[in-house]
């Protein structure tokens, strides 16, 4: 019978009872990115006995270096007639199913098997892993053992197998190292893996001694919040499983150095049950936005917004400004910072010729003469009344346009300029204009896509909730008013007429009701990133859910190639994504281990 995923989380089975599948890899090199699995070997064991072996040498589909034949004994040879990864791969996941993995320097071995499947757009099945090194770290001391490599621990228990650098050799060896490390962690009082994740995360005694402050908590999506002793919140949180994450606070390694001294401060734990995960993350923006905890850095400010407006006179000008009004002018964002609109500002100056003074104009009145920009072409020049303010004022439709349905008019005269000096060979300007209109295209798009849910009056959507019902949610004027959940067998729309009796009442009738007060951009945006999930369906909706058809999102096939481009104007930038390594100070077994 096949064993379910574990996890170190909510397995409570002894360790005797555990089944532990023990891998090593042998590699043609060190990253797992740039180097291929020359050999995979794994054990099977649990309660001690060995229930079966996996061993079988990979082709690579590159040649082996010398110093790595010399170290492993595997060569090009050994290889030659060996199968590829994508034949091995499944036959040793159908292998490890259901086991908790093992492995000496875990990081290495599972991200070589991760980065395989990923290759192989398979899924990862996410077992319980377990590292016999960092282990090693937390149940001896430099006194028995001068370093935790594993020759130096199989020589030290005594293994039946000595590691020579061949995949079956050294995870035989680990399996000796295991079996003797779990020994001494009986003495220990280490009897279940929640025990063992507990024992080898580095945490106070004092941390594992707030345990309780979860148990009152139910394992159902929602939001928590840490408060201090005087009720002050200190951090909020969402989770699909309240008691589970809260819990992971007091027994997990935590290694933000913020969240280990939040804990220490945090006396109580409130939470907020919601109807599904998305009901959960929106409060969590919201709470977030309205208490701003002081050990929440991400959303504090999402009310904050930076707009490009249009200012109201007879000659407008572009103004970057942090509020939009209701003042009858044109705004256009929101933007996510004052470099952004500041950027897309140019990106219009440059194809329109609007003018970037900043004084009081009125037709038929010159008040000065003419600026450098004016020679240039980039204004019309009104300063001088060299243009009407009919004229000038189809230049201004020309933007608001652009904003709300063709993105073209704006685009087409950079994309010539654009040319222009790619055509002249300078590269470095052409560049900058092409980054002003790959900065346009994008805040286009954003606001076009974010205007179309936002004039959506009310709008009903449904997901899978993945065990046959549905997650319901009622959407007005771009902001979650009611959740709930159709369990499978129950009829969804008498629960969706009852949700749309209770929601939450939004005013979009007021004059002064804008994109910026009716609901928080992000909030807006992370209901957009779930209606465009794959399975999402529209139940009901008062106006049609719909963007220009000429509107900028029309063009992310020339942004993708404009960021290729980017990427290959600097080709020594380090794009690699830096993993945060946690790698712990050897401690005394049975001592206390500090945050």
């Amino acid at each position: 019978m096949t064993r379910g995923q574990l996890s170190l989380d909510c397995l409570d089975e002894p360790l005797q009872a555990t089944t532990f599948v023990v891998v090593d890899l042998e590699t043609t090199g060190g990253a797992s990115g740039a180097d291929s699995i020359t050999e995979i070997g794994a054990v099977k064991v649990r309660a001690g006995e060995v229930l079966g072996e996996f061993a079988t040498l990979v082709d690579p589909g590159v040649p082996i270096s010398p110093f790595v034949s010399v170290l492993t004994g595997i060569t090009d040879r050994m290889v030659a007639t060996a199968p590829s990864l994508d034949a091995v791969l499944p036959s040793f996941l159908e292998f490890a199913a259901g086991a908790v993995l093992v492995a000496h320097n875990a990081p290495f071995d599972i991200g070589f098997l991760k980065a395989a499947c990923a290759r192989q757009e398979r899924r990862w099945p996410n077992p319980a892993v377990l590292d016999t090194a960092l282990l090693a770290r937390r149940v001896l001391t430099r006194d028995e053992v001068p370093n935790c490599k594993l020759s130096t621990l199989a020589a030290f228990f005594r293994s039946s197998t000595a590691p020579n650098h061949r995949a079956l050799a050294d995870a035989r060896a680990t399996v000796d190292v295991l079996h003797a490390l779990m020994g001494r962690l009986g003495n220990l009082g280490v009897h279940s893996l929640p025990e063992l994740r507990a024992f080898t995360s580095q945490v106070t005694d004092a941390q594992r001694r707030k345990r309780h402050l979860a148990d009152p908590l139910p394992h159902a999506p929602g939001v928590y919040l840490f408060n201090d002793a005087a009720g002050q919140p200190l951090y909020v949180g969402t989770s699909k499983d309240l008691r589970s994450r809260v819990r992971q606070y007091f027994v997990a390694s935590e290694t933000r150095s913020r969240m280990g001294e939040m804990v220490g401060l945090a006396e109580s734990v409130e939470s907020i049950v919601c109807a599904h995960p998305l009901e959960a993350q929106i409060r969590e923006l919201r709470l977030i936005t309205s208490l701003k905890p002081r050990y929440n850095r991400r959303s504090k400010h999402s009310d904050r917004t930076i707009w490009l407006k249009l200012t109201r006179e007879p000659f407008p000008r572009l103004s970057v400004v942090h509020q939009a009004k209701p003042d009858g002018a044109q705004y256009f964002g929101p933007l996510r910072s004052t470099r952004q609109a500041e950027q897309l500002r140019d990106a219009i100056h440059d194809a329109v010729q609007l003018r970037q003074c900043t004084d009081r104009l009125a037709p038929g009145r010159p008040v000065r003469h003419a600026c450098a920009l004016a020679g240039i072409g980039k204004c019309s020049a009104p300063c001088e009344d060299r243009v009407s303010p009919e004229d000038y004022a189809r230049l201004v439709d020309t933007v608001v346009q652009a904003w709300r349905a063709d993105v073209s008019v704006l685009i087409e005269p950079l994309r010539r300029r654009l040319a222009a000096l790619s055509a002249d060979q300078r590269y470095e300007e052409a560049a900058a204009v092409r980054d002003r209109i790959a900065t346009l295209v994008r805040s286009c798009a954003r606001m076009q896509a974010l205007v179309s849910l936002t004039r959506i009056a009310e709008l009903v959507a449904a997901a899978p909730d993945g065990e046959g019902g549905w997650e319901l949610v009622v959407i007005r004027h771009g902001r979650l008013v009611g959740a709930e959940v159709a369990p499978r067998g129950v009829p969804p729309m008498p629960i969706v007429a009852t949700l749309l009796e209770s929601a939450e009442i939004v005013d979009q009738t007021s004059p002064s009701a804008t994109l910026a007060t009716v609901a928080t951009v992000e909030e807006t945006e992370l209901l957009l990133r779930w209606l465009n999930q794959p399975g999402i369906r529209l139940v009901s909706a008062s106006h049609p859910w719909s963007s220009p058809a000429a509107g900028a999102a029309r063009l992310r096939s020339w942004l993708v190639s404009a960021d290729g481009a980017r990427r290959q104007a600097q080709p020594f930038a380090d794009r690699r994504r830096l993993p945060v390594l946690h790698q712990p100070n050897r401690a005394v077994a049975g001592s206390r281990i500090s945050a």
